[in-house]
């Protein structure tokens, strides 16, 4: 999995109860035709990042197609998370 391109901006909260702030990612990402993972129309990542003051964490995360904006049952492994993880949090620097 390769990230190509990414937009995030932050997510507001009117009601001040999440503690820390939450960045919403979406991340373009190629796969191998071969992958189960791969789809025709391309491959987008959503990541919810919350950042506290212990550290940034995947609050959550779905993969959607970007084609019939559905979302993909499937999840990252423990690398890929890791991977996602740092990526994200880079770009927050």
């Amino acid at each position: 999995m390769q990230i190509t391109d990414y937009v995030f901006h932050k997510i507001n909260d009117p009601t001040g109860i999440m503690v820390g702030d939450r960045y919403e990612f979406l991340l373009n990402v190629e796969v191998d035709e071969e992958d189960e993972l791969y789809t025709e129309g391309g491959l987008e990542l959503r990541v919810i990042i919350a950042a506290e003051e212990a550290g940034a964490r995947i609050a959550h995360y779905n993969f959607i197609d970007k084609q019939t904006r559905g979302a993909l049952e499937f999840g990252l492994e423990d690398e890929e998370e890791e991977e996602i993880l740092a990526y994200c949090s880079e770009k927050l620097a």
